[in-house]
């Protein structure tokens, strides 16, 4: 039976169909103060308040000559802030200010604390100002988690 693979790409294509389209899932919007550790796919409105460069080095010995740039920026919005880790090209939007929209975000650990990240998958938005005043008492890269490993019984 040398046409197993030729019967299959015939059932592959049976049952596809050419003109459907996939519709697109409307973004849910959450607030600084619903982040948790460990979690992915957040879609969230912030102003930026402030943004500091941590890390500029040039990559002489590489052939691209590509430069990494990370810059911790305190976001927030009218329940907290929290800081995010902007990195290259990100680094340029994050300006005191202005608001963003982030897509696809998702939480870093750091030191036991929360970061905001933007990854390959993700998106960076700089929108129209927000009418919110940010809650800046509700810092939750301040608050500190501990990895605490729960065994089997």
């Amino acid at each position: 039976m040398a046409t197993t693979g030729q019967q299959n790409r015939q059932g592959q294509q049976q049952g596809v169909q050419p003109n459907k389209t996939m519709e697109k899932r409307k973004p849910v919007f959450v607030k600084v103060d619903q982040l948790t550790p460990g979690t992915n796919g957040h879609t969230l409105i912030a102003k930026v308040l402030s943004s500091n460069v941590v890390v500029q080095k040039d990559r002489a010995a590489s052939r691209n000559l590509r430069q990494t740039r990370i810059a911790e920026c305190l976001v927030g919005d009218e329940t907290g802030t929290i800081l995010f880790t902007a990195r290259n090209d990100q680094v340029d939007l994050m300006k005191p200010g202005d608001t963003v929209i982030f897509r696809n975000a998702k939480i870093d650990m750091f030191k036991g604390s929360m970061r905001l990240a933007v990854d390959k998958w993700g998106r960076i938005e700089v929108t129209d100002p927000a009418n919110f005043v940010v809650k800046e008492d509700n810092n939750l890269s301040l608050v500190e988690y501990e990895l605490v490993s729960v065994a089997d019984e």
